[in-house]
C-alpha cells in the first residue's frame, strides 16, 4: 500500500518534459537579464549589485527554477527542500512585484525592459508555474517559517552596511531615517512576507487542471 507521503513524492515528479525545458529557458533568460543589468549599471562590486533584493532574489529564483527543470528533464523526484525553496522564492518575488508596481512604480535606473522582466514578467511566470503545474506537494503549514531566514539575513546585512559604510539599496532603509522608522519598515516588510508566504502555501493546495498537463503527453504514453 502506498503511503500519502510516497504518493505526494511520486506526484511531485510528474511535470512534462516541455514544462521542464521551459523552466530551464526562463531561468536562463533571467540570468542573462541580470548579467545585462549588471553591465548596463557599469559593473562595480557585485556585492552591491546583489545587495538589491530584486536582483538577489531573481538570481536565486532562477537557480531554483533551473534546478526544477533539470530534475524534470531527468524524470526523477525532486528533493524535499526544492518545493520549500521554490515556495519561499515565489513569496519573495511576489513582494518584489507588489512593492515595485504598487508602492514605488517606475523607480530605479535599469532599462524599462529589465524592470518589466524582473518586477512583472518573472514573478507572474513563477506564480503561473506554481499554480498550474502540480509537481510539488502541498506545503505543510508548520514549515511556513522558512520564508523568513533569507530576507532576515538580507535585511541584517543591508542595515549593517548602512550603519557602517553608508550604502543601502533602497531609500526607505537609509540610517538617517532613525531606528524607529527602520524598525517599523522592517516589521512591515516581514509581515507582508509572511502574508505572501501564507498565500503561496495555500496555493500549493490548489489543484487546477492545467491545459499544459492535459495536452503534453508523458514519455510513458
Amino acid at each position: 500500500m502506498t503511503s500519502r507521503s510516497e504518493s505526494e513524492r511520486v506526484a511531485a515528479s510528474a511535470a512534462p518534459i516541455a514544462v521542464a525545458g521551459a523552466r530551464i529557458l526562463v531561468g536562463a533568460a533571467v540570468v542573462v537579464t541580470l548579467i545585462v543589468a549588471y553591465v548596463q549599471a557599469g559593473g562595480g562590486p557585485a556585492f552591491d549589485f546583489f545587495g538589491y533584493f530584486t536582483n538577489l532574489t531573481s538570481a536565486l529564483s532562477a537557480a531554483l527554477l533551473i534546478a526544477a527543470g533539470c530534475i524534470g528533464m531527468r524524470r526523477s523526484s525532486a528533493p524535499r527542500w526544492l518545493p520549500l525553496g521554490r515556495g519561499t522564492a515565489l513569496a519573495c518575488m511576489l513582494i518584489v512585484a507588489v512593492v515595485y508596481n504598487a508602492v514605488v512604480p517606475g523607480t530605479g535606473s535599469a532599462a524599462p525592459w529589465i524592470s518589466a522582466t524582473l518586477h512583472a514578467a518573472f514573478p507572474a511566470l513563477l506564480l503561473l508555474d506554481w499554480v498550474c503545474i502540480h509537481d510539488r506537494p502541498p506545503l505543510p503549514w508548520r514549515s511556513l517559517w522558512v520564508v523568513l531566514p533569507y530576507p532576515l539575513l538580507w535585511l541584517a546585512v543591508v542595515l549593517l552596511r548602512g550603519a557602517t559604510d553608508g550604502w543601502v539599496p533602497y531609500g526607505f532603509l537609509l540610517p538617517e531615517r532613525g531606528a524607529a522608522a527602520l524598525l517599523a519598515t522592517s516589521g512591515a516588510l516581514l509581515v507582508a512576507l509572511l502574508a505572501s508566504g501564507a498565500l503561496v502555501w495555500a496555493l500549493s493546495r490548489v489543484r487546477l487542471r492545467s491545459a499544459i498537463l492535459r495536452r503534453v503527453p508523458s514519455p510513458a504514453q
